[in-house]
């Protein structure tokens, strides 16, 4: 089977451009920050194969996509309503949509408001996160000497000079330091946080090694991507946390009530965040169609990259239970 096919479609008011492959129950796949369709490059494949149509959009702001001006733009309203759009634009009343990082909360969000349009939802990273009392910014750790990285995104133009600077070093130190390979932390030290003043990448590694799973056509690939556009695409996702919170208040105690899969890597940093561990344990709580939780040893946080095989052959099991022999899926 060739590669997938690329094309430009409209949804929710912006052109959209899209990697697909396969045919047969369509299957959205959203990437997180700093990534694009191509961090779903071996599912693509592997879902084709197994006989759907996979579908991986460079999300908003990211990519062959529209980049609103406006940061107010990036709601995860925006967001859902983006994938809700997509399905539509692909012809279709239905599909199951997987999200990996940021792109897991518009997969959850996005299950949880159109239970009709979403019949099933995998979330690679990131699980389902209840609404809370109070807005989340106010709840991210700082100190006089440091603050965390969501934080430090917050202000528009700082953390985009410093991406900017060197793209190529940016993603290769990124996709490095929050995988499996890194060296291991110290288990006792803060996640997350970057110094006030020192830059997020103030620690990358010297020269940057390559792991197994990423090559250097990878990098040049997202290099080049985020060259071209920059990153404030991306980085305005962030600054919309706490508009999201507001929001999203009449889904206050909503569950997410569609089938639903989870996995992450035992090494992913999001794993451990503060509360993290509890929320994991407990997701079935608020996700009560909860068919398994898978964490990967060894996995940091690029999970259907560092552990391709396992992911997608976790999804297409996944979803064939979930649509069944008459489908008629290829075995």
């Amino acid at each position: 089977m060739s590669g997938p096919t690329h094309r430009t479609v409209q949804t929710n008011g912006i052109r959209m451009h899209i990697a697909e492959q396969g045919s047969g129950p369509t299957v959205l796949l959203c990437h997180g920050f700093p990534e694009s369709w191509y961090s779903w490059r071996h599912q693509l494949k592997a879902l084709a194969d197994a006989g759907f149509h996979a579908v991986a959009p460079d999300m908003r702001g990211y990519g062959g996509s529209d980049a609103p001006q406006a940061i107010d733009g990036y709601t995860l309203l925006h967001l859902v309503g983006d994938v809700v759009g997509l399905v539509e634009a692909l012809g279709d009343k239905q599909a199951v949509i997987a999200g990996h990082d940021w792109g897991a909360p518009v997969a959850w969000h996005a299950a949880l408001l159109r239970p009709d349009v979403f019949r099933g939802v995998i979330g690679l990273s990131v699980p389902y996160r209840p609404r809370g009392p109070v807005a989340p910014t106010t709840l991210m750790p700082q100190t006089d000497e440091a603050v965390f990285y969501q934080l430090y995104f917050q202000a528009p133009g700082v953390a985009e000079t410093e991406f900017e600077r060197d793209p190529r070093l940016t993603v290769h130190a990124m996709l490095f330091g929050a995988s499996g390979d890194a060296p291991r932390r110290d288990p006792n030290a803060p996640v997350g946080m970057v110094p006030r003043g020192g830059g997020f990448l103030r620690n990358a590694m010297s020269p940057l090694p390559l792991p197994k799973w990423l090559t250097k056509d990878d990098i040049d690939f997202y290099a080049g991507e985020f060259a071209r556009t920059g990153f404030r695409g991306g980085l305005n996702w962030y600054r919309n946390i706490d508009r999201n919170w507001e929001l999203l208040s009449p889904f206050h105690g909503a569950k997410v009530t569609v089938p639903a899969l989870y996995m992450a890597g035992d090494r992913d940093l999001v794993v451990a965040f503060r509360g993290m561990d509890q929320l994991i344990a407990n997701l079935k709580n608020f996700v009560p169609q909860l068919s398994q939780t898978i964490i990967l040893p060894g996995c940091g946080h690029w999970t259907q990259q560092e552990r391709a095989d396992d992911v997608s052959n976790a999804m297409v099991k996944f979803l064939r239970e979930l649509h069944g022999p008459g489908d008629n899926l290829r075995s």
